[in-house]
């Protein structure tokens, strides 16, 4: 195996979090900059806190409040599309003898 094909190993690599915690792991990169580590994870903190740096959590809270202030669903269109079939089928006649009473009736 060549000895050239593996990349440094670094035993003293650093890695910074954005909370301001730092401590030291073995690694090819000689520095590591994370967004989030033990100290400041809400799992490992107890806190009940979002963790998001991108801004998915205020955007998925604004689609479901836009959501709730829709008038009607596509699961209440199609009750209300079924509720109406529903209404024309009461209202066709269900025998060949009804029919032809409503034929008679309007002659």
């Amino acid at each position: 195996m060549k000895a050239s094909g593996h990349p440094a190993w670094h035993e003293d690599c650093v890695v910074t979090c954005a909370c301001g915690n730092t401590f030291t792991v073995g690694s090819i990169k000689p520095t590591i900059n994370v967004d989030i580590c033990s100290k400041c994870h809400p799992f490992f903190t107890g806190e009940m806190r979002f963790v998001d740096t991108m801004g998915r959590v205020e955007r998925f809270q604004k689609r479901q409040s836009v959501a709730a202030d829709m008038p009607v669903t596509k699961k209440q269109k199609k009750l209300l599309k079924k509720k109406q079939e529903e209404e024309e089928e009461a209202k066709r006649p269900k025998s060949l003898k009804e029919m032809l009473d409503k034929v008679k009736a309007v002659a």
